[in-house]
């Protein structure tokens, strides 16, 4: 697709710290990273018991390996417990290029679980097993600043915001990344049965917006974060937060994006669904793994965001069609054979 990548190499590379050998990330996510059980079943009930089938997850950990996949330098920054699940994860994250380095091991508490039933819609059902998770207990003093400020992506979500001490982990690293000049981003996620009541966590996800500077929403979580189903009229509330662009999935129509000036929806690719989990965090991978190399003191044209929004459109069909989440996400090659076929 001519066009469609604001930078298909990533540069600058010798301006990296580095430690040894090895350079540090060029993008960073943090926030959960655990097992899911994903019902093999679409359409039945948590409560019907179906069977499951196990992958690593977590939105944040998702996108990481996104990037990765996508030729990016990507860290995680999260915890996990000491037991085999945790190790499990430990490894697929190292085996997919990701850097480790910040990714904690909890010694008293338990890699926390997600038993997720998917729809045929694309929602899902979800009941986190946390009590606490390994993931909640991330510590601000845990998060390196060197680290984040070497770096030129900061990618976070919402469910590290639900509990202590990691609420407060995740709002310094965005405060440090937002302070040292990075693209920040935040993925504001609804998992209701994670907050105390709806007011709590509304009043939460809200206070993390100020932080970033690309919003993205999933349309099932849109009228909850802003109160109105209206699309323009959301992001224009999103933007007076602070925000420079914000972008709402839409499932098989695609998505929306609104920088304040330019708005508009571009249309999805058709496929032949077999999992849609983790969709939308392999359209965040691939529309971050554009915009983390633009300049951010100038605003990008309109086509130029509808090049990338289509980009991400391709990601998010492609995982579609394979099932499994960190398996599914595409490289940089499968896009741009995907596009190609479809004619970009």
């Amino acid at each position: 697709m001519e066009g469609a990548s604001v930078k298909t190499t990533p540069e600058g590379k010798e301006d990296s710290i580095s430690r040894g050998r090895r350079m540090l990330p060029e993008a960073i996510t943090l926030g959960e990273l655990l097992i899911d059980f994903v019902s093999i079943e679409k359409d039945v009930s948590l409560t019907d018991l179906p069977d499951f089938t196990g992958a690593a997850g977590g939105a944040p950990a998702n996108v990481a390996v996104g990037l990765a996949r996508l030729g990016v330098s990507a860290g995680f920054i999260g915890k996990i417990g000491k037991d085999p699940f945790g190790e499990f994860l430990r490894r697929v994250l190292d085996g997919e290029g990701v850097d480790i380095e910040l990714l904690r091991v909890s010694e008293g508490a338990r890699t926390t679980l997600a038993f997720v039933a998917t729809r045929s819609d694309g929602r899902k059902d979800i009941c986190f097993y946390r009590n606490p998770g390994a993931d909640t207990l991330l510590t601000a003093e845990e998060v390196n600043a060197t680290y984040l400020k070497s770096a030129r992506l900061f990618h976070f979500g919402s469910v590290s915001l639900s509990r202590s001490p990691a609420r407060e982990a995740t709002i310094h690293a965005a405060a440090v990344a937002r302070g040292a000049g990075l693209l920040v981003s935040y993925d504001p996620n609804w998992r209701p049965t994670l907050w105390p009541d709806e007011r709590e966590g509304k009043g939460r996800i809200w206070e993390a917006m100020a932080l970033a500077d690309v919003v993205h929403c999933a349309a099932e979580e849109w009228e909850f974060i802003t109160g109105t189903h209206d699309l323009e009229g959301g992001a224009r509330k999103i933007l007076e937060a602070g925000p420079r662009l914000v972008v709402v999935t839409l499932g098989e129509r695609g998505c929306y994006y609104d920088d304040g000036e330019t708005r508009g929806e571009v249309a999805g690719f058709a496929v032949d669904v077999i999992d849609p989990l983790g969709a939308g965090d392999a359209f965040v991978a691939a529309m971050l793994s554009q915009l983390m190399y633009a300049p951010k003191d100038r605003r990008m044209a309109g086509e130029q965001l509808r090049e990338v929004m289509t980009y991400a459109n391709a990601a998010g069909a492609l995982t579609c069609t394979r099932r499994g989440v960190m398996p599914a996400l595409p490289t940089g090659a499968q896009l741009e054979e995907f596009l190609g076929s479809r004619g970009g």
